[in-house]
């Protein structure tokens, strides 16, 4: 059994700390007679209770001075870790039992606290999106990529955004009892997928509403309904009533991307889900998102994912 151990602070954020160990305590009830999988604690500087962001009360189970060896150290985020990152004897106790756990985890601003100790320099990292720039000025030697969901450098692993943590976290529990058993705490959970770490922190059509206005946020809506026809630029343009030239332009301004890039990107989003929740033939998938061949789609699929669509089935299909 492995002993998982989730720091606690004032105005942490309470998913950052909930979301992983709902996600290890569903796969104590998946292993069954092998018996539990983790145990859980929180722990705290002391043993005062903790006001969580969301003003939730968290009683720590122990304190650094009592707590237990530990399996996985989980560091999580929210607004006290710009706060408890200048705390030495804090970053003292994570250097110290760094070196004895198998594994260090920070969930999205959690990588503050982790980053002070200069345990991940040099090393690859995750943040929160909206954090990263931020965070990459004042830990210059860590390399931060931000357009990750999570990321592993060797004993490191680290989180985006809040629920990117309960992706994290399922990776882990696959990586120690297998995917059969990480997927049923998706399903358990109700999680709409299991989503790999190098899946962008958000989808394209929540960057669409979070970027575009008016007609070009329709015109992503129009898109997803559309992805099996002809998308070419000269027919957007003729949909949103403007030449090809000015329409490149305001898109691109707005996206950040090229249409035919985003229209990609839409599609094999879209091939993710079907590939994922379903047994339709990779030949009928290609089809069905837009692609002219089975192989263009292969094509883009291993460019944009790292793998073949057959193996993003075998490892994240149902």
């Amino acid at each position: 059994m492995a002993t998982v151990g989730v720091l606690v602070y004032d105005d942490v954020q309470s998913l950052d700390v909930t979301g992983p160990m709902d996600v290890f305590a569903a796969a104590n009830a998946r292993v069954g007679a092998r018996g539990l999988a983790y145990a859980l604690c929180t722990i705290g500087r002391d043993a005062t209770p903790v006001r969580t962001e969301g003003h939730v009360t968290i009683v720590p189970d122990t304190t650094l001075a009592d707590a237990p060896l530990l399996d996985t150290l989980v560091i999580p985020g929210g607004a006290g870790s710009r706060v408890v990152n200048a705390d030495p004897v804090l970053l003292d106790w994570i250097r110290e039992r760094a070196a004895s756990a198998r594994r260090v985890v920070s969930v999205c601003t959690g990588l503050y606290i982790l980053a002070a100790t200069g345990l991940v320099d040099g090393r690859r990292v995750t943040t929160h999106w909206a954090h990263a720039t931020d965070a990459q000025a004042r830990y210059p030697h860590v390399r931060i990529e931000a357009d990750h969901l999570f990321l592993r450098d060797g004993r490191f692993h680290t989180s985006g955004g809040l629920t990117a943590g309960l992706d994290l976290a399922l990776s882990l529990v696959e990586e120690d009892h297998g995917a059969a058993v990480a997927l049923a705490v998706a399903r358990e959970l109700v999680m709409y997928m299991k989503r790999p770490g190098n899946q962008a922190q958000f989808s394209a059509p929540l960057d669409a509403q979070t970027r575009g206005s008016g007609r070009l946020r329709a015109l992503v809506d129009w898109l997803l309904d559309h992805l099996d026809e002809d998308l070419g630029v000269e027919r957007l343009a003729d949909r949103m009533a403007m030449s090809p030239r000015h329409f490149r332009r305001l898109f691109a301004d707005t996206f950040d991307a090229t249409p035919a890039r985003y229209v990609e990107r839409l599609r094999l989003e879209r091939a993710c889900v079907l590939l994922t929740s379903g047994t339709l033939a990779i030949d009928r998938i290609a089809a069905t998102v837009g692609f002219a061949s089975a192989d263009a789609f292969r094509r883009a699929f291993r460019t944009r994912y790292g793998a073949s669509p057959n193996e993003y089935r075998e490892r994240f299909g149902r």
